[in-house]
């Protein structure tokens, strides 16, 4: 490491705290964050085992659910081994570059997921609103060029933050991250140069994602609710609504803790420390969650499929 006024230096390294307060219970956390990094695992594999398996299931809603589940996978395996070798090992140490490659996976991929909300948003509108176009609209090769292009958006976002942090700010005045993983404030906040373009970057990507989504997302529901209201019947409505039943689940479970982390991350000054790192985490482990259980409980043919293969294994025991 190479030092310059005794007071700044060129890292090569950083150490990540886990809990910061809470370190003589890093053991305990362990055990209910492994558990939930295991349940997110499997049930999103499973997701994305059921669909590959089921023919019924090869349609567009469900190619955008293997979408999210291969994000949730990324986004909880970006974070939980590190912070499971913290609880264990105390192996806080990361590298300058795993430390930015981190942080480039969490925020790409949160920014791909928003994507992916507003394509099955879309796909929703045009199954309920012009049903008969549905599946000439929403091909397999329009589904694939709409789960691209919200990578790729992810990517264009997020790929200069991690960049303007190298090139422009190369010192730090220390090398202690208080955080359990490479969040970008966290890690802006320790440089000793001028960060205010890393923030206001920061915060106009993220506002920008949070805004136009919502109100495409929002714009899209609108449209479908005017059109569900002009059905005949309350049994047709409710028949109709509960086709988005969980996609409105999937984005309550996703925006909420944004929402609410970002709040008392911005306003809530006076929240402990740990609330604020024990926040972020469950932001990137819940959706990974309850996605999965989530469209297992409220779709028939996952349902249906899982309990087939259940009995099949009981039977074969």
């Amino acid at each position: 490491m190479l030092t310059f006024h005794n007071v700044c230096s060129v890292p090569s390294s950083f150490q990540l705290t886990g809990i910061p307060g809470l370190e003589s219970l890093h053991i305990w956390l362990s055990i209910p964050f492994g558990s939930m990094y295991l349940v997110a695992v499997v049930g999103n594999i499973t997701i994305l085992a059921v669909v590959r398996i089921e023919r019924s299931l090869h349609q567009p809603m469900y190619f955008f659910l293997c979408m999210l589940a291969v994000i949730d996978l990324v986004l909880s395996t970006s974070t939980m081994p590190k912070l499971l070798g913290i609880f264990w090992f105390g192996a806080g140490d990361i590298g300058l570059n795993a430390c930015l490659t981190q942080m480039f996976l969490i925020h790409c991929f949160a920014t791909v997921e928003s994507g992916i909300f507003v394509a099955m948003a879309f796909d929703r509108y045009v199954a309920i609103c012009d049903p008969l176009h549905h599946t000439t609209v929403l091909t397999h090769i329009m589904v694939g060029r709409l789960g691209l292009a919200a990578l790729l958006r992810g990517i264009l976002y997020i790929g200069p933050l991690p960049m303007m942090i190298r090139l422009q700010l190369p010192l730090y005045k220390a090398r202690v991250i208080m955080h359990s993983y490479c969040e970008h404030m966290a890690v802006v906040t320790l440089a000793c140069g001028d960060s205010r373009i890393n923030n206001v970057y920061g915060l106009s990507i993220g506002f920008l994602v949070l805004i136009l989504d919502s109100m495409a997302i929002a714009t899209s529901y609108v449209m479908i609710f005017r059109a569900v209201m002009g059905l005949a019947t309350p049994e047709a409505r409710l028949k109709t609504l509960g086709t988005c039943g969980s996609h409105i689940c999937a984005i309550l479970i996703f925006y909420v803790p944004i929402a609410v982390s970002s709040l008392i991350h911005r306003f809530g000054h006076q929240v402990p420390p740990p609330v604020h790192t024990l926040l972020a985490n469950f932001y990137l482990l819940i959706p990974p969650i309850l996605n999965p259980i989530v469209y297992a409980v409220r779709t028939k043919q996952i349902r249906e499929r899982l309990l087939q293969i259940l009995k099949i294994q009981t039977m074969i025991r």
